[in-house]
């Protein structure tokens, strides 16, 4: 059972990694983590009665 959870934690330590490279090189292979940047109007209606 501690084996297991030792292999478990490896790997989540070692997709940590992985995800915190991706996120730092990823730019650099054409991944694109910029936010869609448009303005949108939409109109409220208050009910002030």
């Amino acid at each position: 059972m501690a084996r297991l959870i030792k292999y478990l934690a490896i790997l989540i330590l070692l997709a940590a990694i992985a995800l915190i490279a991706y996120a730092y090189v990823g730019p650099w292979f054409g991944a694109d983590f910029s936010a869609p940047s448009e303005e949108v109007r939409k109109p409220v209606v208050l009910n002030a009665d």
